[in-house]
């Protein structure tokens, strides 16, 4: 799982209740993350008080804790050591499977909904497991067809917040198509992952989690630039990039349809995400919010410098800039 879990979880640990404890009685789950245990979070988010807290319901309580992960494992016994070392070997076969299987980006909740839900499942199969991932990506279908094969009784509208929940606490490294560059699909999938993991709008916000809310959150052109700020190999935002720098290019009618491209109306920006959907950071709703790019008041389209584009925008940036005389008696001939 995303080690980026384990600090805001940490985080998380001094303003909450928890127990740290393996004792069943005291608490039911707990969370393996890729190497890294973060214990009690899954505890956290099942108790009343967190998940109220984490939709904003209530002001949880705060404990003045200092959570040592060495110190923990060195106190388990052997039994508990045990099962730790099982849910580790799981939780990577999980995550190794996904990968082969191209849904990478489904790691985290395939290994939430396991270690929720799987405690005692006999001849558990990760690659069944895993094809049903690949053939339900609706969370809606995925859900009932997991239901349905093990016997389950999973509820899609609170496995929703808990998996929001804990997806708002982290960047799953597995969005990124190349984490080493810039790019304009990593772009959509860096506001799609913002979109999902209900991060709320903040003037002066680029994705990191705001310390009184205790949740991610970004104004609308911190959205964009905190993927230019993002540096996936160290899991934090340097502060590099100040300035959003766009190039407005046409009207809408002359955009490509490639994930990534900038969307702008006069003031806002937001970023096209494909299948017709637009993303961006709303000041009336606070939040992350997505609809399409047709009910928006979108007038044109827009690349950011910083980010990487395929040719294909770049034929159709030339074809704009530079018209060639076909195109323009085209033009001319539909009274343009």
């Amino acid at each position: 799982m995303a080690e980026a879990i384990a600090a805001a979880a940490k985080a998380l640990l001094k303003k909450l209740a928890v127990d740290l404890a393996l004792d069943k009685d005291k608490r039911n789950k707990f969370l393996l993350i890729g190497g890294s245990i973060v214990v009690g979070l899954i505890f956290l988010l099942m108790t009343p008080v967190v998940v109220l807290s984490s939709i904003g319901g209530i002001e949880p309580p705060t404990v003045e804790l200092d959570f040592n992960e060495s110190d923990f494992l060195n106190n388990l016994d052997d039994e508990s050591r045990r099962k730790l070392e099982n849910i580790q070997a799981q939780g990577q076969a999980i995550e190794d499977a996904m990968i082969d299987a191209n849904i990478g980006d489904q790691t985290i909740k395939a290994q939430l909904i396991y270690l929720s839900f799987f405690e005692n499942a006999p001849n558990f199969d990760v690659r069944n497991y895993v094809n049903l991932f690949k053939n339900n990506p609706e969370d809606s279908a995925l859900i009932r067809a997991i239901n349905a094969e093990y016997g389950l009784e999973i509820d899609l509208d609170e496995f929703i917040r808990t998996y929001t929940f804990v997806m708002n606490t982290t960047i799953d490294r597995h969005i990124f198509t190349d984490s080493g560059t810039k790019n304009c699909a990593d772009l959509a999938a860096w506001v799609m992952n913002a979109y999902k993991s209900g991060w709320g709008f903040q003037e002066g916000g680029f994705g990191e989690i705001d310390e009184n809310l205790r949740y991610r959150c970004a104004d609308n052109v911190g959205l964009i630039m905190g993927y230019l700020r993002y540096m996936p190999s160290e899991k934090s935002f340097n502060t590099d990039v100040d300035t959003l720098i766009y190039n407005e290019i046409g009207a809408l009618d002359t955009m490509p349809d490639v994930a990534g491209i900038g969307l702008f109306d006069g003031n806002n920006f937001g970023v096209y995400v494909g299948n017709g959907d637009a993303i961006f950071a709303s000041y009336d709703e606070s939040r992350i919010i997505k609809s399409p790019v047709s009910e928006g008041n979108w007038i044109s389209w827009c690349t950011f410098d910083g980010i990487n584009y395929p040719q294909e925008v770049a034929d159709k940036i030339n074809e704009i800039r530079n018209p060639t005389e076909e195109n323009t008696e085209e033009k001319n001939e539909n009274g343009e």
